[in-house]
């Protein structure tokens, strides 16, 4: 009895630490699963942050990826110089090159330029992106040359640039690589008093466009005037150039009145430079005749041509003036060449009396001014420049006899009329006794040969 009670005791204390064994198991258990709970309610309170956060950062991701891949230009920023040059400053195919307006743009050539103080987008209005569109819109000069493109719009250059239908400015026609355009101040200009003749005789120098236009070789004849070789040997910037009398974008028709070379204009062109000059000529007969209105009026170019204007103290120019004066004043060249002066003149001899010694240069004025240098008064010192010792009945002779004007020389005219009736009638009789002389001659000739012949016989 004793033993199967202690059988049960430990029976009983065996179940008991089962017991405890199986609860510890049965917490731990609880403990695991409760600590899951927490877990997933933890995650699902933390998750849209995080899913926010990642994609956010993915998002991000991808347009740094795209800005890194894509040119700048996609974006909104205008493009730099800087930034066009990283193109246009590589050489082109030639296909491009063979543009009238290259694609390349040299750097070293574009960056003293002018047109650099104003950057590229100044001029190329249309590109505020890149890649810019292709082809871009042409340039226009009057954005910023409004002034100079209203003169050009009226001139005989853009009626003749209309009919070629040039997409390109016309401007680059004188001003060249508009890349590379410099100042008009700058000796590397196209367009600086030096370099202007030759950018002119590009066309006025071109036998095809003189042809095709009707003008003359003028380059050439500049060039060989007194302006041209004023400007091109002696460097003379003062010079006349082609801009000096026609103007650089306004230039219009000779024909046209509000032309500077207009023949009522002229005078006005030449004084640019004459000033002068020009007060003696509208002072004189010939320039109040201008004003007056008169159109067979000579100006400046009518006694110095317009581009062949030789130096008035050369010899050969000084030999032309009487022609020149005599294509208006052909009745006074006749009676001058009847002269002495003239027909020493004739003879090539410089150093004698012409017109322009007793009438003046451009202060020309008539007899009965008595300012004039043929006035009765002043006639002795006119004629004294060359003839010493002059006296009132020295200078009392006609300088320009006419003996076929009855009216103005009646005395002259009845003389050389006696005179040339007088060797008319010397030279008839004389020739009628000659006649009449030689047939006696030849009669009595011919009958001594027949005496002979008998005698003979």
């Amino acid at each position: 009895m004793a033993q199967g009670s202690w059988r049960m005791v430990s029976s009983g204390r065996m179940a008991g630490g089962l017991g405890r064994i199986a609860c510890a198991i049965a917490a731990m258990m609880l403990c695991a699963v409760a600590m899951g709970h927490a877990a997933a309610a933890t995650k699902a309170a933390v998750t849209p942050a995080a899913t926010t956060k990642a994609a956010a950062a993915t998002k991000a991701a991808a347009a740094t990826k795209v800005t890194a891949t894509t040119p700048a230009a996609a974006t909104t920023k205008t493009p730099t110089d800087k930034d066009c040059l990283g193109c246009h400053n590589l050489k082109a195919s030639a296909k491009l090159q063979a543009r009238p307006v290259s694609v390349y743009v040299n750097a070293e050539i574009y960056e003293p330029s002018i047109h650099a103080k104003q950057g590229c987008v100044s001029c190329h209005t249309d590109i505020r992106s890149f890649p810019h569109p292709d082809p871009v819109t042409p340039v226009s000069c009057a954005g910023c040359h409004a002034k100079e493109t209203s003169a050009y719009a009226i001139s005989v250059h853009a009626t003749a640039e209309r009919e070629k239908k040039s997409r390109f400015p016309a401007c680059l026609n004188c001003h060249g690589n508009p890349h590379g355009l410099r100042a008009k101040s700058d000796p590397k200009s196209r367009v600086y008093p030096l370099n202007l003749p030759r950018t002119c005789g590009t066309c006025h120098g071109n036998p095809e466009i003189a042809k095709k236009y009707g003008f003359p070789d003028v380059y050439g004849l500049y060039m060989d005037s007194i302006h041209g070789f004023a400007l091109t040997s002696d460097g003379l910037l003062v010079a006349a150039t082609c801009a000096s009398c026609h103007g650089a974008h306004d230039v219009l028709s000779r024909k046209d009145p509000k032309s500077r070379t207009f023949p009522r204009n002229v005078p006005a062109t030449c004084g640019g430079c004459h000033a002068g000059v020009q007060t003696d000529y509208l002072a004189g007969a010939h320039g109040t005749a201008m004003i007056a209105g008169r159109p067979n009026a000579p100006v400046c170019t009518n006694c110095h041509t317009a581009h062949q204007i030789a130096q008035v103290e050369g010899a050969n120019w000084q030999l032309k003036t009487v022609a020149t004066c005599g294509n208006c004043h052909k009745a006074r060249l006749q009676s001058y060449h009847d002269t002495f002066h003239g027909q020493v003149t004739q003879l090539g001899f410089v150093a004698t009396a012409r017109c322009w010694s007793c009438h003046g240069s451009h202060l020309i004025l008539r007899a009965s001014n008595p300012k004039s240098k043929v006035a009765p008064a002043n006639l002795p010192a006119t004629c004294g420049k060359c003839h010493k010792g002059v006296t009132a009945s020295f200078v009392s002779y006609e300088p320009h006899p006419n003996p076929h004007d009855r009216r103005q020389n009646p005395g002259l005219y009845y003389t050389a009329l006696f005179m040339n009736l007088l060797l008319s009638a010397v030279f008839l009789f004389f020739g009628l006794h000659t006649a009449l002389w030689l047939a006696r001659s030849s009669m009595g000739g011919s009958r001594g040969d027949d005496n002979g012949a008998s005698g003979e016989q």
